[in-house]
């Protein structure tokens, strides 16, 4: 996973930031002898030397953006793509323009990593150029400031600053992540001293910046398209998202009129800070049927990569959820406090399995219970067209978690939940015929990520992994997100039974193999 660094707050970056670690604000050298390892790393080095921007800041640009996930092609929530999230919609579009400046065709920007690395690189030196940056200029990093806040996209000058400003933290904290394939993507910590020029943050600026409802948060209003004056419905819940984006990166979408959508908060992931965007008074559009009665909170990452789900996240949004609840009477349960996947009339699978239920209810304050969809049960029965029941309503939101539409949470298996059954099972190689069998309810309930669990282990991913065993084995395994001495038998059974190595650890393989279904 891409380690963690922490980002400023609003408007908060340190003018100056003097670190022993300091070096060079120009390009990179020219790469050296090539390695198996060193695709995403040599990727950067060589777009850098080509359009001449700064190999650090064009790293940092895209971790900024994506922590240098490409998500395999698919597009973020404003239709971005890739590491360097080229965007393709009516306000913004990079995309086209990277295609136009390097002869890279779209589909090669969107998917291909070392493209779309060239491609981001190529608009921010057309954006240098238009700003007129001389070649002096372009090899300093300080220099680059504007041209990284025109790259975000944004109309709005504090959204803007906001965008630039998170890439110029990064730069002074440094970056450390690993990626795909093994690879580790470095820059080093330096210092910075950042040329604002007209995104310099002005007095007025910081008064407006104060958010009307929340007092720890910044305020940058939505597009007022993009939700509705007023209630129809008194507020009665929270509905938690995931951005499927940046944080400046969405607060920028939810000002795009074309977006039609926005929220209430949204939520960074690096130091928790918040910013509000619609009144809570007002109507955000960003749960259809619970619009009316919700205030919804984005927070900030993608629904597949848990590294974003930091604990400075999760307890910002926590204390903001608790304020809530407090202020407008919403019961702290799971009945009142619910992921965007389980509001009826929704096809969106966030926040996804890898958000913590269980440790984001304990911060706010409340009740794990009271609501939601059940998910543990003593055993689980075999489920096909006309079942009916609790069992329907857990594996309905299984598949809708994992990007397999079965619609509405409702309990009711009709065609559209055997349809997603059958995407589900193609997906992982198992005989799609539409029925959640032992080994279907396997691999659903162990999706997620695979980190390792061992004895004296505690958590959401423990309680996925032990109602995972109970369908494998079929027998119970007690769902209390304890790993203890029970857990770690029925795992030595589990390995032992699918030939693996029967240490008790639940690793990899184990993980593998339990969402394969085996």
């Amino acid at each position: 996973m891409p380690k963690r660094t922490a980002l400023s707050a609003l408007g908060g970056l340190v003018t100056t930031v003097l670190l022993a670690t300091a070096h060079s604000a120009g390009a990179a050298p020219a790469p050296g002898p090539p390695s198996d390892r060193d695709d995403m790393s040599r990727a950067f080095t060589r777009a850098a030397a080509e359009f001449e921007v700064p190999r650090d800041l064009l790293v940092a640009v895209g971790y900024g953006e994506t922590h240098l996930d490409g998500h395999r092609g698919e597009p973020s929530q404003a239709n971005g793509y890739g590491v360097m999230h080229l965007v393709s919609n009516p306000k913004n579009r990079t995309l086209e323009k990277a295609a136009e400046l390097t002869g890279e065709p779209s589909a090669e920007l969107r998917e291909d990593t070392a493209a779309n690395i060239r491609g981001g690189a190529a608009v921010l030196r057309a954006y240098a150029d238009g700003l007129g940056l001389d070649t002096a200029e372009r090899g300093s990093v300080d220099e680059w400031y504007p041209v990284v806040a025109r790259y975000g996209g944004a109309a709005d000058v504090r959204t803007a600053r906001l965008y630039a400003d998170t890439v110029y933290t990064l730069l002074a904290q440094g970056i450390d992540a690993d990626v795909t394939g093994g690879e580790s993507v470095t820059v080093r910590p330096r210092a910075v001293e950042p040329e604002r020029g007209a995104y310099a943050a002005t007095d007025t600026d910081r008064r407006a910046e104060l958010s009307p409802d929340y007092p720890d948060a910044a305020w940058v209003p939505a597009n007022s398209a993009n939700y509705a004056a007023g209630r129809s419905a008194s507020i009665s819940s929270v509905v938690v998202h995931v951005t499927q984006g940046s944080y400046a990166g969405t607060i920028s979408w939810f000002q795009n009129p074309s977006s039609k959508v926005s929220s209430h908060y949204v939520v960074r992931s690096s130091d928790g800070a918040v910013t509000q965007m619609v009144r809570d008074s007002d109507t955000a559009y960003h749960a259809r049927s619970a619009n009316s009665s919700s205030l919804g909170i984005e927070h900030e990452g993608f629904v597949d990569d848990p590294s974003w789900f930091t604990d400075s996240m999760y307890r910002s949004s926590a204390a903001l959820t608790r304020y809530l609840c407090d202020r407008y009477g919403i019961p702290k349960d799971r009945a009142h406090i619910v992921g965007h996947v389980e509001v009826p009339g929704n096809d969106h699978t966030d926040p996804g399995p890898n958000w913590n239920w269980n440790y984001y209810m304990q911060l706010v304050g409340g009740s794990a219970g009271g609501g939601g969809v059940q998910l543990s049960f003593p055993s689980y029965t075999t489920l096909s067209s006309g079942s009916t029941g609790a069992q329907v309503k857990a594996a309905q939101t299984l598949l809708n978690q994992q990007g397999h539409n079965a619609g509405t949470v409702d309990g009711i298996f009709g065609s559209g939940t055997a349809n997603a059954v059958k995407s589900f099972q193609s997906a992982r190689g198992l005989p799609a015929d539409g029925a959640v069998g032992p080994r279907t309810w396997t691999a659903l309930l162990a999706a997620g990520s695979t980190p390792v669990v061992r004895e004296g282990s505690t958590g959401a991913d423990v309680e996925r992994l032990q109602r995972a065993l109970t369908a494998a084995l079929r027998r119970t395994v007690s769902t209390d997100g304890q790993f203890g001495t029970g857990t770690a038998q029925a795992v030595r059974d589990y390995q032992n039974s699918r030939s693996l190595s029967a240490d008790g650890i639940v690793g990899p393989a184990t993980w593998s193999a339990l969402q394969a279904g085996r």
